[in-house]
Order: structure tokens, then sequence, then C-alpha cells
């Protein structure tokens, strides 16, 4: 989804409460897939290693490092990331935010992490876009579903979450995917307006052995109210600490 009418633009840039993100030199653009991930996701006081699969721009890191200020927080793209570094440069977190240009699938960090977040690409069944970095950036073409569970589950700390933001539709072929070794702990689905079907889902996972083995906390959250430019109270809420209009 890409919904930025509540981000104040400024030359080909997007100014949030406490940062500014640049993003000229990258694929993928900010959209409110990024934002909900990175306000949604479930912080706890001991998640003090972070890390950012697919950082793009590094927003969601940043935003992170706004909402856990002991944490470390890693972000990683198979795409350059000078861009993500100078964001956190500029950033009041900058020496808390580290970049590395390298695909998952060969990241070899020195300790693992106590959440990971990822807004990863998706698209398997939909024709690839010209835009080569866009491709790389949306479809399944450099990260299958299946690699991501397999970087996510050999880079989580015991006791580690997971937090990923999909498309309604994909759900179902992620899940097939985790094979039964990753565990919903808690589930958002996301409309854009009430009348509106779910666009997007939220999930939070766990490794299924150290899974509560209660049923996933479950929820929806809508985005607008339907009127022009109008946003639930839900979503102001969500996203307050961060849109410059909220």
């Amino acid at each position: 989804m890409s919904d930025e009418s509540h981000i104040e633009r400024i030359e080909g840039a997007f100014r949030f409460k406490r940062f500014t993100v640049h993003q000229d030199r990258c694929a993928m653009k900010v959209g409110t897939d990024g934002v909900l991930l990175g306000a949604w996701t479930p912080l706890r006081p001991t998640d003090l290693r972070l890390l950012d699969i697919g950082t793009g721009t590094g927003l969601i890191a940043l935003m992170l490092a706004q909402r856990a200020p002991e944490a470390e927080v890693t972000g990683i793209d198979i795409d350059d990331v000078s861009q993500a570094r100078e964001n956190a440069a500029a950033s009041p977190w900058g020496e808390r935010l580290h970049f590395v240009q390298t695909p998952v699938q060969a990241f070899a960090p020195a300790g693992r992490f106590d959440r990971i977040v990822s807004n990863p690409p998706f698209f398997d069944a939909t024709l690839p876009s010209p835009d080569a970095g866009r491709t790389t950036a949306r479809h399944t073409v450099t990260l299958s579903f299946t690699e991501l569970c397999d970087a996510v589950l050999r880079l989580l700390a015991p006791g580690g979450r997971f937090s990923v933001v999909l498309p309604h539709s994909e759900v179902w072929r992620f899940l097939l995917a985790a094979g039964g070794r990753l565990t919903t702990l808690r589930r958002t689905d996301v409309r854009t307006t009430p009348r509106r079907p779910v666009k997007r889902t939220l999930l939070e996972l766990a490794r299924t052995e150290e899974a509560e083995g209660d049923a996933p906390v479950t929820g929806e959250l809508v985005i607008g109210t339907g009127e022009h430019e109008g946003y639930t109270s839900e979503y102001r809420a969500l996203t307050g600490d961060f849109y410059l209009k909220f």
C-alpha cells in the first residue's frame, strides 16, 4: 500500500516527526506497509538486538531505533545501503543504527537477534516490473518465502520474535513456506477503509517449540474513515509518534 498524504514531502524526501527519509537512490519508496510494520511491531524491554531484513531506505530501522532507545538496530539489503546510512546519520540515533549490504542468505553476524522484522518481496505469480530494482524489492526473485523463514530461524535468538507485513492474499503461502517451524502469536488484518476488503496482514511469529501454545491474538485495523484524508483514531494512535499531521 502507498498512501503518503499525511507525510510531509520535501524535495523527494519524507519528513517524519523525528527523522527524514531521503529515497531518490532506493528502488522502493516510503509507503504505508513499512510504516505499519515499524509502528505495529511489538517491542519488549529485552529486545536489544534488532534486525531489519530488506531495509531499503532504512525507514523501519529508524522507527525501531526511535521506539527502542536501548537497542542496537541492524538493517541489511541486497541493494546499496548507502542512502539508509545517510538517513541514519542524520537522525538522533545514528550511533545505534548499522547497515550491511548483503543477501540475508549470506549474512553471518557476530550474534543473533531478539527481534527480526521484514517488509519482504512478496509477489510470486505476477509479472515482474520492467524496473530491475523494483522487481528485486517487490518480487520473490532473490528472496523466496522459504529462504526468508530459513534465515529468520538461523538468525533469531532463543525466545526471539519475528514480525512481517504481507499482502493478505499471500499469508497462506508464507505460512506454508514456514512449514510449521514458525507459529503465529499475533495477527492484525488491515483495511484501507471500512468497506474495503482486507489488504495487508501483520504477523508476529516465534519458533513453534517456543510458542506459548495459546491461539494467536487476532485483530483488525482500518486506516481510513472513507472520507477524504480522513483517518481512524486507531490508525492515528498507532502512527502518531511518527506522522507530522497526527
